[in-house]
């Protein structure tokens, strides 16, 4: 179960809705969860009372076109798989909504069974 939260500067919602689709396309395709398995934050950003910042970090040139995607999920990926995630999701974003691979930044963090409910206050991966 993954959780994704995109933010993007000055996005419609046709271009949230293709960017999210990227990366859950992306996540079926190469880390193999459910089709229906899909829990989103899509934000735009206007520039003056929400604002994205971002540098050249590692000679990578970025500009207004800047993408962060953030994802959580369980551990348990190899390194190669998620490489693959993170090569297709770039593709996937360019595909679908225009985003140059070079502004698609890209955050994974890993948690546990135990960090997770579903609802009904309860920690449903957790046994017993």
């Amino acid at each position: 179960m993954p959780f994704v939260r995109i933010d993007a500067l000055r996005a419609d919602a046709d271009r949230l809705d293709a960017l999210g689709r990227a990366v859950h396309d992306a996540l079926v395709e190469t880390i193999g969860f459910p089709p229906n398995d899909r829990f989103q934050v899509l934000t735009s950003h206007d520039g003056t009372s929400g604002m994205l910042r971002y540098d050249d970090y590692l000679g990578v040139p970025r500009d207004d076109g800047i993408v962060y995607v953030s994802l959580t999920m369980r551990s348990g990926r190899t390194p190669a798989q998620k490489q693959s995630l993170y090569r297709r999701i770039a593709e996937l974003a360019e595909e679908y909504a225009g985003t140059e691979p070079r502004n698609v930044f890209i955050t994974l963090t890993e948690n546990e069974s135990a960090d997770w409910s579903f609802g009904h206050g309860v920690a449903q991966y957790v046994e017993g």
